[in-house]
Order: C-alpha cells, then sequence, then structure tokens
C-alpha cells in the first residue's frame, strides 16, 4: 500500500463543471441509478452503505472540451485536515475501501475514494484512452476541480503504482513538496511486473517513510518490501501480522490506524 503525502499549487480555482449537471449526494438508502442493477444483489453491509453513497463529479478530460462523470465516494464534510485520497487496485472500485473507510471517516478524517479511469463506476461512453498518462491527467484534473488541498494518496498495487506515477510524472507539483514532508507506504510494490522501486531509483525520495507489509502475502515477495525500506534512507517497516495481500480488505482496522495515524501528523 503506498500513501503519498503531495502538495499541489491549485491552478485556475474554478471547478469544472459540464453542460449545467448538477451534483447531489445519493441519499435515504438508495443505490444511484447509474449503478448497474446488480448493486442491488451485494449482501456485505458495509458495501451497500458506501455504494448508496458513491457519486459522479465532472472532470475535465484534457483531450477535448467534454467531461468524464467520474465516480468517487466523497466527505460528507470537508475539514481543515489534509484529505486522504483512496485509490483502488488492479480490475476493481472504491468499493473495495468499504471496510475501511468508514474507520477512516470515524478517526476524524477528510477522506475521499476514487474510481481510477476505465475501472469502477464512472461514465466511460466519452473518454480518453484508458492508458497510464491517461490514468493519470484524470486524477491530476480530479484533485485539481474538486479536492484542491495538499493531499495523501493511498493505494494497494494499482493505486500504489499510481500514486507513484503521479508524483514522478509531475515534477512541477512535486517541487512544492519542499516543505511538506512525503511519506511513503508500501505493500504491494510490482505493477506489470516492475517493482516500485525501479520507479523509485528516479525518485531520488528522501523524505520520512513507512513501509508497511502484510506477513502472509503470499503473491508479492517481501523482498521488494525490504529493497524499498532499505533505499529509503529515513524510513521505518511496520509489518501486519496474519495477513495476506491485501491488508486493507482482510485487516482495515490495523490500516486505518497506520492512515489515521499518518495523516494527524502530516497535519501537524
Amino acid at each position: 500500500m503506498v500513501a503519498l503525502a503531495l502538495s499541489f499549487s491549485v491552478i485556475g480555482g474554478a471547478k469544472a463543471e459540464c453542460g449545467g449537471t448538477r451534483l447531489r449526494c445519493c441519499g435515504g438508502g438508495r443505490f444511484p441509478a447509474f449503478l448497474p442493477k446488480e448493486v442491488h444483489e451485494i449482501k456485505d453491509p458495509f458495501a451497500r452503505t458506501l455504494a448508496q453513497r458513491i457519486q459522479r463529479l465532472p472532470v475535465q478530460t484534457g483531450f477535448s472540451e467534454s467531461c468524464i462523470m467520474s465516480s468517487c465516494v466523497k466527505p460528507v464534510r470537508q475539514n481543515e485536515t489534509n484529505p486522504v485520497v483512496l485509490l483502488h487496485c488492479f480490475d476493481s472500485s472504491c468499493l473495495e475501501w468499504r471496510s475501511t473507510y468508514p474507520l477512516l471517516e470515524e478517526a476524524g478524517l477528510d477522506v475521499w475514494a476514487v474510481d481510477v479511469l476505465g475501472w469502477g463506476f464512472s461514465d466511460l461512453e466519452i473518454r480518453p484512452p484508458c492508458n497510464v498518462a491517461a490514468k493519470r491527467h484524470h486524477l491530476y484534473q480530479l484533485w485539481k476541480s474538486h479536492i484542491r488541498k495538499p493531499m495523501i494518496l493511498v493505494g494497494p498495487s494499482l493505486g500504489g503504482a499510481a500514486a507513484i506515477d503521479f508524483a514522478v510524472n509531475y515534477p512541477d507539483a512535486v517541487s512544492f513538496l519542499k516543505s511538506i514532508p512525503l511519506r511513503l507506504y508500501a505493500n504491494v510494490l510490482t505493477f506489470g511486473n516492475i517493482p516500485f522501486t525501479t520507479r523509485l531509483d528516479w525518485t531520488n525520495v528522501k523524505q520520512r517513510a513507512l513501509v508497511i507489509w502484510a506477513e502472509c502475502d503470499n503473491i508479492v515477495s517481501n523482498k521488494f518490501a525490504m529493497r524499498l525500506y532499505s533505499e529509503l534512507p529515513n524510513s521505518v517497516m511496520r509489518q501486519i501480522p496474519d495477513c495476506g495481500h491485501l491488508p486493507h480488505v482482510e485487516k482495515p482496522n490495523a490500516v486505518a490506524q497506520l492512515i489515521a495515524d499518518f495523516a494527524r501528523s502530516d497535519s501537524c
């Protein structure tokens, strides 16, 4: 799992609008109409509750004048802390955070769960190709239009790769990190069979870092976590015992506590 505390300058401060679309939260225990009908078959109460809160926000594509109505779960009320933005794994959606999201809210955090471009419940009738560059740009535009504050990116596997790729490929944004700590959480260190540390070799990450590793991860070898830990000069490693590949699904309380501690320290 990778969490990056990133600071950006807001460019143009206007909120994106598409054709006068008005946004509203889904309430009253009903599912948004854009979700597939299969959502009614979900039994997990946490997934059902989070699904009822999914909404679509307009995000500029950057490739045309059109917007992508992009799915996410946003805070009911935003506070003064740095928002925590949750990114999901491969072939998944924001519902992956169904168990951890409410715990982070209970901890008083400003939490977003975002569907990465190409997955989840966004309206993809009009969209750019869902390659790495498009995913990166989409996340940036969503941040620029709707979040607009320094944020902490959190994600396993695909989400972790997206977080690192986002930082690496926006050097103008990363340059604003001079006075803001950058912390890195990692438990899954491969993206397309390329270790995240290969990308980190050229990011020159020197800030404090905490590496989180699931003890019983049988998918990715712990040698990648050890390599990351050894290459980050100010890092600390923490292991979640009796836990497999996705600790935010299997051990949400432990993961939520780590993220909450991180967010609070980042706001100090």
